[in-house]
């Protein structure tokens, strides 16, 4: 049985995540279970953290938030006419846009609506925070050839196409 975090490992995660003063951003409610080993499943930095480590290890990790979800960018609030959008739009609500170029879609949230003009906000809501996992090591076991290939996890927890 496998008990080590080692590339091609599908590891199920334990986790809490709060910010710096301590409020629950997630609660961990379904465990994480990602592929092991560059597939992109989780922060590149807590993968490296968990390298090597066993089932039944538990440590906290504070990441910064260029190491999460980058950091607040400016450049993403859009104040728009209200005209460009449907008549039943509410803040919170989320749309993708696709740049100039083509090329990468950005996620926006509404974030205000007033006098005729909406603000469109393309940062992640978590831009700019540090967050703090309290992880512990649930399982791990050896990736499947078809997981490997897909890159991602498939059956209880994981990806399902």
């Amino acid at each position: 049985m496998q008990n080590e975090i080692v590339k091609d490992t599908v590891v199920t995660l334990n986790y809490t995540v709060r910010d710096p003063e301590g409020n629950m951003i997630d609660d961990g409610a379904h465990p994480l279970v990602y592929l092991h080993g560059g597939y992109d499943g989780i922060f590149p930095v807590l993968e490296e953290l968990l390298q090597g480590k066993k089932v039944g290890e538990r440590f906290q990790v504070k990441l910064q938030p260029e190491d999460a979800f980058g950091e607040y960018d400016e450049d993403l609030v859009l104040i728009e006419d209200a005209s460009l959008f449907p008549e039943n739009i509410e803040v919170g609500m989320s749309f993708e846009r696709v740049t100039d170029n083509g090329e990468e879609e950005v996620i926006y949230r509404i974030t205000d609506i007033a006098d005729g003009k909406v603000v469109v906000d393309g940062n992640h809501p978590l831009a700019g925070t540090a967050l703090v996992f309290d992880l512990t090591v649930a399982a791990v076991r050896k990736a499947s050839a078809d997981e490997i290939a897909h890159g991602h996890v498939h059956g209880e927890g994981g990806h399902h196409h």
